[in-house]
């Protein structure tokens, strides 16, 4: 199934390639650090047993989740009516992070900011025509699809450091290298060259399995050597239609 949301990153575009790499035996814990759009997890099968963990530190994006998981209906109510409306889109921004809102209050605005903005980035309005209600009525699958999920709003190391044990599964999809300021948290939270780092000397020393994506880059494919590393290309989102897309260079990097 097809995520409800888009994302800075998202990757809609490899997911089967990503999930093409999972282990042939499904894991008993699988584990998404850099949640997003959850296009992988929508997209992969649900394993009877299997503990399924989704995280992001986005706050905001992981009470949308929560209230979309437990609340649907009352988040569907909320948003019914609501018009296309610059002058709304930019109310919303600033109404997104008040005091005194509920979650439901606060999630139905920080999903008409990526639904209604221009390439999901909730900075801009975008002036095509978007519809919000063919989304939210799916409200209900994508709850069913969430039921049983765990779902975190951590930093990367806490989270891989609390699920890791021999029988999990990571997948890994930070922030591409040299393009960290696409990807702030609804909190401004910027990835830094440090937590590159930081993410690498973490994953040198995980029990489990792990696959991470990366752009294709000098300093990742000189950082990830030692591992099993792949390069895939894919359409760029950003390029012209036709014949002539430009094709975007990514990593897959396994450590099994």
């Amino acid at each position: 199934m097809d995520s409800f949301i888009g994302w800075v990153g998202g990757k809609k575009a490899l997911r089967d390639v990503i999930i093409s790499n999972f282990p042939e035996k499904a894991p008993k814990r699988y584990i998404e650090v850099f949640g997003g759009a959850g296009w992988v997890l929508f997209r992969k099968e649900k394993v009877s047993g299997q503990m399924e963990v989704f995280n992001d530190r986005d706050s905001c994006l992981i009470n949308l989740y929560r209230c979309i998981k437990y609340h649907p209906e009352e988040l569907k109510r909320e948003l019914e009516g609501i018009l296309s409306s610059r002058e709304l889109f930019y109310d919303f921004k600033e109404q997104c992070f008040m005091r005194g809102m509920t979650d439901i209050q606060r999630a139905a605005r920080y999903f008409y900011l990526i639904k209604i903005s221009f390439g999901c980035k909730k900075d801009t309005f975008a002036t095509r025509p978007k519809r919000l209600d063919r989304v939210m009525d799916r409200f209900d699958e994508i709850q069913k699809r969430l039921s049983g999920v765990i779902i975190e709003n951590r930093d990367f190391e806490d989270i891989i450091k609390l699920y890791d044990k021999e029988d999990s599964l990571f997948y890994i999809d930070p922030p591409y290298h040299t393009t960290e300021n696409y990807y702030k948290t609804s909190k401004g939270q910027l990835f830094t060259e440090e937590d590159h780092y930081r993410l690498k000397d973490l994953l040198d020393n995980v029990k489990g399995r792990f696959i991470l994506s990366y752009n294709d880059d000098e300093f990742i494919r000189k950082l990830y050597g030692s591992y099993d590393v792949s390069g895939v290309e894919r359409s760029s989102t950003l390029s012209s239609s036709g014949d002539n897309k430009e094709k975007y260079k990514e990593l897959i990097i396994k450590n099994f």
